[in-house]
């Protein structure tokens, strides 16, 4: 029987396709292989588990009967992976792999670059490293940016060896691009690039802190407070600038010489008596912020006020029948101390206050309230008392029962309820905990991180709690917190539940690799797979997805994708690339769309260029256009330019221009062919104009009027193409008039041309009609031609009148050639209105009116003389004053007549009777006693009289002089004595005609109203009051009234009983010597009202912070100072006391207790390793000790504390024994002990020795004082001084952000130093370094920081 033979495929391969085969990028490989079967198998190659498509480029499959091969030209790197040859037939099937590696510049890095903006200058980059490295190690990164304004690419740095980079030198405000490409052996691969964004601060400057409010104001200060302001612009507060403006200024002058961290500060250096303005701004990392609206006008002057509040108002403790109160002295004492305090009670149910009975009123900062009701509920407040009275209240933030102490609450877990709680999901959780606490704790029972469910029921005894939830399922799996809270306290615990249920829905789910037809979904997940294929999808629609998981117990919930999946993929590559236009700097160049856009709208287009001699191509454009510009090129270099579109979905293959460009300047300046330079048009009618030009390359046309740019509207429009421009006016108006200019540009310069445009049409009115002649019979008027004239000249004007009392208008003349007319024949007394209108060939204008005018003679009467008054009156004269009319009636005043009147007669008078041209007159024989009136007229030089100008009233005759007089009380007659801080007050009566002026004066220098000091002055009472008077306020007062008549003044002395002020200087030092000196002063200028009982002096060592009283009782201004210690340097002072108590003190310049002379003694053994004009070093010393003894005895060298083999060198012979010390240091100051032993018996001998070195450090290092701005830091000599005294110490600080130390002085003569202005909530360091006459020791520093905070602090000892 015949049949068909059936054989399986088999294939023969070259061997070395049986491992990983590797080929260069850009060369051409090929894979072949021999087959066989029946019947004849078919050949199918595969990549990557798909058929690979005949049509794909570069790839070529070649089948024969018996042999086929698969050809890859210019193999690139995406060519590399997973091929397959596959035979079949029905025989079986046959698969041989081959796996190709493509060696090239590696990929992109994979995903995309993450920009961290850290400030306007700096940012931070992260990436990924590429998915595809090229077949060889990443070595490198090259990273370029680019603003968004610019095309070319600039350098970063070009060697990045990490996937981070922080990028600095950005210019603030600029918005950036930048790119990252991978470099491996083979070259740089392809960039991968970031979103643009802008190069700004995270934050903005903050907004306004609130207005400034005023407190503690003195002589010369302000305190000032204000608030943070409501936004610190994302950035913390880092200080705050005060400003002030004087009342009689106009500049605001800084407060604060540093910046400011507390909100309040004490404004000092202000002058007394000044009004002041303040504002504050805020200044975080951005700058300075906006200035507060500023404070209202405050006056500096010495004010006392009540106290603040005391702060830090607590209980410390309390009982059945008592509670205990503790707080703090106020910030703020109202410019006076803090004399005592006022602790008030009231049951809580009450409202009225109680003050707490004290027998001898509450001094301390503690008290402690006794008798209450046990039980009962309190609250309590205090508040401070200074001279100017009871301060404001601090009340206790809770109110105190008088009971015993409770006991706080506890809360006890079984061992089960420690481990996490497995319920399965429908099943019902119980939770039941011990609870405990006196009084019975209040329960909460929470959930972390959401609600409690509203199936949960709680139970809570005095005993125990219980939760319980039925039902459960997977949403009240969690972490439950339980809090117990009584008066003592509150405690808390957690028990952790997990509900056995389905599971929830996937998360993070993804849709990955989408084609043309299919999408991939991966879901990070614990399942055991979590990717799916899905096929047979349709291009260019929208998909959505969903995924859920199952486990033992049942199906979960679903996740689904938010968004809808677009199924697309990048698109082709352009088509056709043009090159239009080549200048000597730049190329334009044009492009098709591609063919298919990949299912995706085309999102841009992306232009690089490469020159001939690059490999790199750089990116030029990124547009949605379809040509580009390209600039910045190099004239007579070569380019090649590649074009690819980008979808939504990524970047197409480039295009490349088949052809390089070389760059030539083949520009021409434009050139504008313009037949005139002239248009008109009349008016409404349209007109165009068209303005040809040529250039290259091609220019830019802008167009002027008037010499600014023309704005088009939708009558005027301008169209341009690539030859001409057309300008086009629809309905001409008088509007489009002007010199119009058109400017054609381009790279190699301008070119311009003007025109002018003129539209005809009548004109506009005359302008400035005046009327400048009037008569009886005639007027005459001129005017000024119209400021449009309507394009052509004016040929004539119009001219018409009326009579006021008619509309009717009278041609006077239509052929007027001058802008002047003389209209006569006018009737007298009529009143007449004038028109006057241009006319040229285009029509009349409107016409311009006149106002109405009388026909008569231009003279009027003068108006009334202004201003009449008495200046002078005497027993039988009177001078009175007057002003000139305010209108002469057209013709100059020629003079005056004054009439009066007495009571008894109704008829006036005349007072001249000649021509009066003076504005005054003296009147004479009058009557005294009488009273009479006056009154004034004008004449004019047309001899016409103005009305009588208003009477001056009755006027008595008689002398108006009294001299100034004062009236005091008799005790002004004597010393007016005034204790200190009482007022004085000096009362006058005084009188005279007129009324006197008033001057008070001390001491020969008048004094005005100013701080302390106020001046009351009225007509007939004048007072002198000094507020709070001090020492310097004694005197002598002089009160001076002065008038017409005279003036008189009287003098009052006055004593202020105070403390006498400081001695005179200097306090004169002299008879130095080591142990004594002589101090002399002199008595003190102000005794302060009272004798001089006694002075007291005191001294003080310099390295030292307390005074040493010397005497108490000194009567004379010399005195002997004795038992001194001799080096140490002292300070001196002497205060002189009076009854009233001790005054202000001298002090003396720092002196030191040394004797005039010394005895020098010869050093031995001593080394000096370095010498100058005025020091050396002394660096070793030798101690020799020469001995005897039978037998010869053993030598030994001790120090305390040091083995002196090591630390010396001993020299020992059968006479002499020495020790030298190499580089001698403050540390081998000491005694030296040297040991003689034999059988005989032993001997010693001990030697002192000093060395003179730097200090070392100081001891007892303390800080202490600590406020919110300021410590105090003390200290204590070094135990070793270096063999000299310590003259100074160095004094630095260190913030805990930074390493440096910064130096707050280097002069400090005490053993502490203050520090203020400091940064609340700040830590710091502090180091102090002595200094002697032999140089810096060594510093001795805080070990750990000092944080500055408000609360009362113990001091800290390092």
């Amino acid at each position: 029987m015949a049949q068909d033979v059936i054989e399986a495929p088999t294939a023969i391969i070259d061997l070395k396709f049986k491992t990983t085969t590797v080929f260069p990028a850009g060369e051409t490989f090929i894979i072949e292989a021999d087959y066989f079967g029946k019947p004849l198998p078919e050949v199918a190659w595969l990549k990557e588990g798909k058929e690979i498509d005949k049509s794909t480029t570069r790839m070529e499959v070649k089948t024969t009967l018996t042999h086929t091969s698969l050809v890859v030209s210019d193999c690139v790197r995406s060519d590399g992976g997973h091929f397959m040859l596959n035979l079949s037939n029905i025989g079986g099937t046959t698969t041989v792999p081959v796996i190709v590696k493509v060696l090239d510049k590696p990929g992109p890095p994979d995903g995309s670059i993450k920009v961290k903006v850290i400030s306007a200058e700096k940012c931070n980059l992260h990436w990924n490293p590429p998915v595809n490295d090229g077949g060889a190690t990443v070595t490198h990164y090259v990273i370029e940016k680019r603003e968004t304004s610019r095309v070319t690419w600039t350098g970063v740095d070009s060697q990045v060896e990490g996937v981070s980079y922080k990028v600095s030198k950005l210019v603030p405000g600029k918005e950036y691009i930048f790119r990252i490409a991978a470099v491996n052996k083979y070259g740089i691969g392809d960039f991968l690039e970031t979103e643009p964004f802008i190069a700004q601060n995270p934050y903005t400057t903050p907004s306004a802190p609130s207005i400034p409010v005023a407190s503690a104001v003195a002589g010369d200060s302000i305190v000032l407070t204000w608030e943070r302001p409501t936004s610190d612009g994302g950035s913390e507060i880092d200080g705050y600038i005060l400003e002030k403006r004087d009342k009689d200024g106009v500049r605001w002058t800084k407060c604060n010489k540093r910046r400011l961290n507390d909100l309040r500060f004490r404004c000092t250096g202000l002058t007394e008596g000044h009004y002041y303005q303040f504002r504050v701004c805020a200044e975080n990392a951005a700058g300075l912020g906006t200035p507060s609206e500023p404070s209202d006008y405050i006056k500096v002057c010495d004010v006392t006020y009540p106290p603040g509040p005391p702060t830090n108002l607590k209980s410390p403790g309390h009982s059945r029948s008592t509670v205990s109160l503790s707080w703090s002295k106020p910030i703020y004492d109202g410019g006076s101390a803090i004399t005592g305090f006022v602790v008030e009670m009231k049951e809580a149910g009450e409202e009225e206050w109680t003050e707490c009975p004290t027998s001898t009123g509450i001094v301390d900062t503690n008290y402690t309230v006794r008798r209450l009701r046990e039980n009962a509920e309190y609250n309590f407040r205090v508040c401070a008392v200074n001279a100017a009275g009871a301060g404001e209240f601090a009340d206790l933030p809770e109110s105190v029962v008088a009971t015993e102490k409770v006991e706080p609450p506890e809360i006890e877990l079984d061992q089960s309820l420690r481990k996490i709680v497995n319920v399965r999901s429908c099943s019902t959780l119980h939770l039941c905990v011990n609870i405990r606490g006196n009084p019975e704790p209040e329960v909460k029972w929470s959930k972390e991180g959401g609600s409690l469910s509203e199936r949960a029921q709680i139970e809570v005894t005095p005993s125990y709690t219980e939760l319980m939830i039925e039902n459960v399922n997977r949403n009240d799996t969690g972490k439950y917190v339980l809090v117990a809270e009584n008066c003592a306290g509150s405690k808390s615990a957690f028990i952790n539940v997990r509900i056995l249920d389905s599971p929830s829905a996937p998360t993070q789910l993804q849709v990955k690799d989408v084609k043309r037809d299919s999408a991939f979904t991966s879901v990070c997940s614990d399942c055991v797979r979590n990717s799916y294929k899905i096929e047979n999808l349709q291009e260019g629609c929208f998909y959505f997805f969903r995924v859920l998981a199952v486990n033992e117990f049942g199906c979960g919930l679903p996740v689904e994708t938010t968004d809808a999946v677009k199924v697309a993929e990048v698109p082709l590559s352009p088509g056709k690339i043009t090159l239009v236009d080549v200048t000597a700097t730049s190329a334009k160049l044009t492009w098709e769309k591609p063919d298919h856009d990949g299912g995706s709208k085309i999102t841009s287009y992306m232009v690089e260029m490469q020159t001939e001699d690059e490999d790199l191509w750089t990116m030029c454009s990124e547009s949605r256009a379809l040509e580009v510009t390209i600039e910045g090129l190099i004239k007579g270099n070569k380019y090649f330019f590649r074009v690819s579109a980008a979808n939504e979905k990524g970047r197409s293959e480039p295009k490349l221009l088949p052809a390089p460009v070389t760059v030539k300047d083949n520009s021409v300046k434009p050139v504008i062919n313009l037949l005139c330079n002239s248009f008109s048009v009349k008016t409404g009618n349209d007109l165009k104009i068209d303005v040809p030009f040529k250039g290259t390359p091609q220019p830019t046309v802008e167009w002027r009027k008037d010499g600014i740019e023309l704005k088009e509207t939708s009558r005027v429009n301008v169209q341009t193409t690539e030859t001409s421009s057309q300008i086009t006016i629809k309905d001409a108006t008088k509007l489009d008039v002007g010199s119009y200019e058109v400017l054609v540009s381009n790279a190699v310069g301008t070119t311009s041309a003007e025109f002018s445009v003129n539209v005809f049409e009548r004109p506009g009115p005359p302008c400035d009609l005046k009327i400048d002649e009037v008569s009886v019979d005639f007027v005459s008027l001129s005017w000024e031609a119209p400021i449009y004239i309507g394009g052509c000249q004016i040929s004539n004007y119009v001219v018409e009148k009326r009579d006021t009392s008619s509309t009717f208008w009278q041609c006077v003349s239509g052929t007027v050639a001058r802008t002047s007319i003389k209209i006569s024949r006018l009737t007298q007394g009529v009143e007449y209105q004038f028109r006057v209108a241009a006319e040229n060939r285009y029509g009349k204008s409107s016409y311009v009116e006149s106002d109405p005018v009388i026909a008569q003679y231009p003279f009027n009467p003068p108006g009334p003389p202004i201003d009449l008054h008495v200046v002078r009156a005497s027993k039988n004269a009177i001078v009175i004053l007057w002003g000139k009319p305010e209108t002469d009636g057209g013709d100059p005043i020629l003079g005056y007549h004054i009439e009066c009147k007495d009571q008894s007669n109704s008829c006036w008078l005349k007072c001249n009777f000649t021509n009066l041209l003076d504005t005054f007159l003296e009147v004479t024989g009058l009557t005294e006693g009488e009273q009479y009136d006056f009154r004034v007229i004008a004449r004019n030089a047309a001899d016409l009289f103005s009305a009588p100008s208003e009477n001056t009233g009755p006027i008595t005759i008689q002398h108006d002089v009294e001299p100034p007089k004062i009236v005091m009380d008799d005790l002004f007659r004597q010393v007016v004595v005034v204790k200190s801080g009482d007022l004085l007050k000096i009362d006058a009566d005084i009188s005279g005609r007129p009324n006197p002026t008033v001057t008070w004066q001390k001491n020969g220098r008048i004094i005005g109203a100013k701080g302390r000091v106020e001046i009351h002055i009225t007509k007939m009472h004048t007072s002198l009051v000094i507020r709070e008077c001090v020492r310097k306020d004694s005197g002598q007062y002089t009160l001076t009234l002065q008038n017409a008549g005279s003036a008189t003044s009287k003098t009052i002395t006055c004593k202020i009983l105070d403390r006498p002020g400081p001695p005179a200087g200097p306090l004169k030092v002299s008879g130095i010597s080591a142990e004594k000196c002589c101090l002399s002063w002199e008595p003190p200028m102000e005794d302060g009202g009272a004798e001089i009982m006694h002075y007291t002096v005191e001294k003080c060592e310099t390295s030292r912070v307390s005074w040493t009283l010397v005497y108490d009782d000194m009567m004379a201004t010399t005195c002997k100072i004795t038992k001194l210690v001799k080096g140490n340097e002292y300070l001196f002072r002497v205060k002189a006391v009076n009854k009233y108590g001790e005054g202000e003190t001298l002090e003396s310049d720092p002196v030191k207790a040394l004797d005039p002379y010394t005895t020098a003694s010869a050093p031995t053994d001593v080394e000096v390793t370095s010498a100058s004009a005025d020091s050396m070093t002394v660096s070793s010393f030798t101690l020799t000790v020469p001995y005897s003894g039978k037998p010869t005895p053993s030598v030994t060298w001790d120090k305390v504390d040091v083995d002196l083999r090591v630390r010396g060198l001993i020299n020992t012979t059968s006479s002499v024994s020495s020790l030298t010390v190499e580089q001698a240091t403050r540390d081998d100051s000491g005694k030296y002990v040297v040991k003689l032993q034999n059988p005989a018996g032993s001997a010693s001998l001990t030697l002192s020795v000093r060395v003179l070195d730097s200090p070392g450090p100081p001891t007892r290092l303390s800080v202490k004082d600590v406020t919110k701005n300021s410590v105090t830091v003390t200290w204590d000599i070094p135990e070793n001084e270096g063999g000299a005294p310590v003259k100074n110490y160095i004094v630095e600080i260190r913030d805990i952000s930074r390493m440096g130390w910064t130096r707050l002085t280097d002069k400090c003569h005490r053993l502490s130093h203050s520090v203020s202005d400091l940064e609340e909530g700040g830590i710091y360091f502090f180091r102090i370094t002595g200094e002697n006459e032999y140089g810096i020791g060594v510093p001795a520093e805080t070990k750990e920081g000092v944080k500055l905070t408000g609360e009362k602090k113990n001091p800290q000892t390092f």
